[in-house]
């Protein structure tokens, strides 16, 4: 099932499948390490939604929930 990052539940799994931005944006999402065929494992929200926390290639990151909205994953 596809969904966007910012739809995944706690602890929820999911390969990446495609980035949404172009330009800059796409570059800084790409040298985080989200690329298709990375694994993302959602952490946690902020109590307002936003920003969340991932798990990606081992390590945590927080991203702006807009910016998760254009990364589409396929849950595992």
């Amino acid at each position: 099932m596809l969904k966007t990052v910012d739809q995944l539940k706690i602890n929820e799994k999911g390969l990446v499948v495609s980035l949404g931005n172009s330009g800059a944006v796409r570059r800084h999402i790409i040298d985080m390490g989200i690329t298709p065929g990375a694994v993302i494992i959602m952490r946690k929200t902020a109590p307002m939604g936003d920003p969340i926390e991932i798990n990606v290639r081992g390590y945590e990151l927080s991203l702006r929930k807009k910016e998760a909205q254009t990364i589409r994953v396929e849950t595992i």
